[in-house]
């Protein structure tokens, strides 16, 4: 069944989708009056719901039924990551989302290749977002994680405040096959806090970078034995974040 995230709560259980979602339900689905839709509201409520109207300016659905219960992670998983070449970035946010992450956090790393273009700085944070979006609906979150403008290393300490425990991932720690760090983090976190994993770009981070991390509360972990691409380290993250928090129990 087809997920919708609405900008809206129901007014007297019901929805209104307009926008991109309304072009999707009339033009893409050619879904009709009867059909059969979920939507999500602002706060991550869903409901299954029965389309009874749609027009030129929105669709109107009806709740059938509310859903209990949630799909998301029981803590708040944040990615902050070098920006790497090409479309990685947005393989990130795609399978991030599936596996759960809160929050992604684009850093302006010394050895990033890519140099962030201000000019195409809107069409750029858009795309990433709608990706979001479409791979929340997809694996049927009730939230669309956030997806902030690129930051300075400076920018992402400042921001490292808001979360409960800070990991840097730190290719050394993995030749070292030093993986404790990470286990005893995900041990002491609580269900309803939050964890923030920073992860470099191609060719890692700097030492000097490293150093200014762990000076600001930041702990460097190793992901295994083998050395991951710049793209699969926040999925091994995310991975070890779910079987610690919804596999073991």
């Amino acid at each position: 069944m087809q997920r919708y995230f609405v900008s809206h709560p129901a007014i007297e259980n019901r929805f209104s989708i307009t926008g991109d979602d309304l072009h999707h339900i009339a033009r893409v689905m050619r879904m009709k009056e009867g059909d059969s839709i979920i939507c999500v509201d602002p706060d991550g409520i869903s409901a299954v719901c029965e389309i009874a109207e749609i027009t030129d300016e929105q669709a109107i659905a009806n709740v059938v039924k509310w859903i209990d219960g949630t799909s998301e992670l029981p803590v708040r998983v944040a990615i902050a990551s070098g920006l790497p070449k090409g479309d990685k970035f947005e393989w990130i946010i795609q399978k991030g989302t599936e596996l759960g992450a809160w929050e992604f956090i684009p850093l302006n790393a010394t050895r990033s290749v890519v140099k962030w273009d201000n000019k195409k700085a809107f069409r750029k944070i858009e795309r990433w977002k709608k990706i979001a979006k479409e791979a929340s609906e997809q694996s049927h979150r009730h939230k669309i994680p956030e997806v902030l403008s690129p930051v300075s290393l400076t920018e992402l300490i400042n921001l490292s405040k808001n979360y409960d425990k800070k990991l840097v991932a730190f290719e050394e720690d993995a030749k070292q096959r030093e993986s404790s760090v990470l286990s005893k983090t995900l041990n002491k976190l609580e269900r309803g806090q939050s964890i923030l994993f920073v992860f470099g770009p191609e060719g890692g981070l700097t030492e000097e970078e490293i150093l200014l991390l762990k000076e600001n509360g930041f702990e460097s972990c190793g992901l295994g034995p083998r050395i991951l691409r710049t793209e699969t380290a926040p999925l091994y993250a995310l991975s070890a974040v779910s079987y610690h928090f919804e596999l073991l129990g």
